[in-house]
């Protein structure tokens, strides 16, 4: 199954994305009717900037049925709602030990970046929220359904995002 990839390597901090995805989720479907309307078009991805890495980080989450982050959580920081599927983060649980990254396909890459920099402890505090971020408003990446390619895909101008095969990356 296909889906959104991120090389932060490559993010510029641009937030194309942010805005590519707000609008794909507007009812017009064009930025300039999307601005005025009520309620406002919510976006599905958010771009962090990690100090630590220096780098700039589009996070979006699936919120996946039988999500592998809750499963390998081994102090149940994080928990899955059985009925909106949408995955929840304790941070007063959580110990910091990176494995919902380790197992999430869409964080693998940032993994495998903070490992090869080094600087594990340092940035280890950024996995907090990554895994929901939108989850307090119920905001689900649905991979703009209808559509050939995501539109934060289409919009990202360095190619940081990436619609593929998890194992292709």
């Amino acid at each position: 199954m296909k889906d959104v990839m991120i090389r932060p390597e490559r993010c510029l901090g641009c937030r194309s994305c942010e805005i590519a995805c707000a609008v794909a989720h507007s009812e017009s479907k064009t930025l300039f009717s999307a601005v005025g309307e009520k309620p406002a078009p919510k976006k599905r991805i958010c771009l962090e900037y990690v100090p630590d890495l220096g780098v700039s980080l589009p996070i979006t989450c699936r919120h996946c049925k039988d999500a592998p982050c809750v499963s390998v959580c081994p102090t149940k920081a994080l928990h899955q709602d059985e009925n909106a599927s949408i995955v929840s983060y304790d941070q007063n649980r959580c110990v910091d030990c990176w494995n919902c990254s380790k197992v999430c396909s869409r964080f693998s890459t940032l993994y495998q970046l903070i490992l090869v920099m080094g600087c594990w402890s340092s940035s280890m505090n950024y996995n907090r929220g990554l895994i929901n971020r939108q989850a307090e408003a119920g905001i689900k990446c649905d991979l703009c359904e209808g559509r050939d390619m995501p539109a934060c895909v289409e919009a990202c101008p360095t190619h940081a995002l990436i619609f593929t095969e998890a194992n292709e990356v």
